[in-house]
């Protein structure tokens, strides 16, 4: 039998009757593509996991969750919300904890009765995280220990409930155990879900040096999870038959932040949906990682690049197992073209992979895997068609393939807009299409490349660092004068934070105070790592606009990054 290329087997599994068959919708005033068996809501996919039963689902540590466990603490929570909390639909409710199983369950519970699942960074510090919860209006927080004392302070404030995850001190008031609020047996309440009702509201980092919220409905969600699938499955298709008894039952390892989009949607939920062992990290450790896919037979890592780096150079490498691994990648930023034949070569079965989407995207846009990637592997792949790309110059006309301009998205996995934000939301959203930020160009096959990004942003291993909110940050000591962030290429986090300074006449400051002053107002994977201090006014162009590209380029040639 003949393999199918790619441009077969995705004919074929959107043709009409096809298990992705795609039709036309409209979805918030646009007609466009979506898949014919999209599930109502969140909720339905989580009931489609209590058949599942006893299999497992969540390895956290020495714990086991089964998916009938997962779901009686889903219900139990989703009745403790509505009949104890007085949460309705259209409420928010703010999650804040680092990866435990708790978050899931809180998650499935917010969405399963038509609240609005709020995903806080856990890096916040306590004025970050008041913010979240003061700019989304959440009624109740849940969190875990550290997190809860970070929020106590503006608690009275704001006036949200607490629930406490995991909690062996005393709690600040105002906050509940949640196992003393979790009645197990207790049946999730009936609500009736729009599939155009809001969702999710995940925060990204914004220009003006606070953060937006963006909000999809369930129907974006759950497209962006389809568009996940059918791609995995088309890329299934096209792999050549083989004699060797049947693999590994598939299992993600959770190696990325639950309040990201990819470890949320691409992830989690994607485990969710389609009955998939879901293995989770207590923090990010290679060594760890690795024991991790030889004990549970890993069959997919999804991460930052860094991540997949780390792994390679790990010690350990050599003397851990795992062949069991199927594709190895992720997202977040590119990856260096020598990564992508290096994680060829060294795992025995594992395949690179790459994705490129947004927060605004659901986490879902081109991806590319395998021998399409070996063949280009600067570029980030090929969408499914429900999702239309474009490429503009500056005043929006769409440009031929091989040109570079900014990546325009459109789709039904789009959000809906920024929460309270809609000067931010007619900017990044117009006549249907989602303004990336990003520039890059679309080859003649369809292949994606991202060339620069047109944000004034740092991805710092996987990160968004908005040089804005940090420049605020520095300008607030009373020594400086001028200050510019930028990024400077870093082989393992892809790009580290760099700030030229320039101080008012007779101060002085030392690297180590600028930095606490900075980790003071802004979580820590943003306080600049490279800091140069420079005698004289920073240089600026014809418009006053201070050049950054000439400081980042200096920087790099001395530290020979060019």
């Amino acid at each position: 039998m003949t393999t199918p290329s790619y441009e077969e087997a995705i004919a074929t599994l959107t043709a009409p009757g096809g298990p992705f068959a795609i039709t036309e919708a409209t979805v918030g005033g646009q007609r466009l593509k979506v898949f014919e068996r999209t599930p109502p809501s969140l909720r339905a996919i989580f009931d489609s996991a209590r058949e599942r039963g006893d299999d497992t689902f969540l390895v956290y540590e020495d714990e086991r969750w089964s998916f009938a466990r997962v779901m009686e603490h889903v219900d139990a929570l989703g009745a403790s919300l509505v009949d104890r909390y007085g949460v309705a639909s259209g409420d928010r409710v703010a999650i804040a904890m680092r990866n435990y199983p708790e978050w899931i369950v809180a998650f499935a519970a917010v969405t399963s009765v038509g609240a609005i699942s709020v995903s806080m960074n856990a890096w916040w510090t306590p004025d970050e995280l008041a913010y979240g919860l003061e700019d989304s209006g959440a009624t109740l927080l849940i969190a875990d220990e550290e997190r809860a004392a970070r929020a106590a302070g503006c608690r009275d404030r704001l006036g949200f409930a607490g629930l406490v995850v995991r909690a062996e001190a005393e709690l600040p008031a105002g906050f509940e155990r949640w196992e003393q609020v979790l009645e197990l047996g207790a049946p999730l309440p009936q609500v009736d879900i729009d599939p155009d009702s809001d969702a999710t509201i995940l925060y990204t980092s914004g220009t003006t040096g606070r953060p937006k919220g963006a909000v999809s409905t369930h129907r974006a969600v759950i497209s962006a999870l389809l568009a996940f699938a059918c791609r995995a499955t088309a890329n299934a298709l096209t792999k050549p038959a083989s004699d060797e008894p049947p693999s590994d039952p598939n299992a993600f390892i959770l190696v990325v932040p639950l309040f990201h989009v990819t470890g949320c949607v691409a992830v989690m939920l994607s485990c969710f949906a389609s009955g998939t062992k879901l293995v989770m990290m207590y923090k990010w450790n290679p060594e760890r990682a690795l024991e991790l896919i030889e004990r549970e037979r890993i069959t997919s890592f999804v991460g930052v690049p860094t991540m997949s780096w780390d792994l390679l150079e790990s010690p350990d490498f050599e003397r851990r197992d795992t062949s069991s691994l199927q594709n190895v990648g992720g997202g977040g930023a590119p990856a260096p073209p020598e990564l992508v034949r290096r994680i060829d070569r060294n795992f025995s079965k594992g395949r690179p992979t790459i994705g490129y989407g947004m927060t605004e995207t659901n986490a879902y846009g081109p991806q590319n895997a395998g021998d399409a990637y070996l063949r280009k592997p600067t570029s980030t792949g090929r969408v499914v068609p429900i999702v239309e790309l474009r490429v503009t110059d500056e005043a929006g006309q769409v440009l031929p393939s091989g040109e570079v301009g900014e990546i325009w998205f459109r789709g039904p996995h789009l959000i809906r807009g920024y929460w309270n934000r809609p000067e931010a939301t007619a900017e990044t959203l117009v006549d249907g299409w989602l303004r990336s930020g990003d520039l890059g160009f679309i080859d003649d096959e369809g292949f994606v490349y991202v060339q620069d990004r047109a944000k004034d942003m740092v991805l710092r291993a996987g990160e968004n660092v908005y040089c804005a909110e940090v420049e605020a940050a520095i300008y607030e000591h009373p020594s400086v004068y001028e200050a510019a962030v930028y990024g400077v290429p870093h082989e393992r986090l892809g790009e580290e934070v760099a700030a030229s300074i320039h101080l008012r006449a007779g101060q002085a400051l030392g690297e180590d105070e600028l930095r606490k002053h900075v980790a003071e107002r802004l979580a820590g994977f943003k306080v600049p790592s490279l800091l140069e201090f420079v005698p004289e006014p920073l240089p600026r162009n014809a418009s006053g606009k201070i050049l950054k590209r000439e400081l980042r380029d200096a920087v790099a040639a001395r530290l020979g990054r060019a």
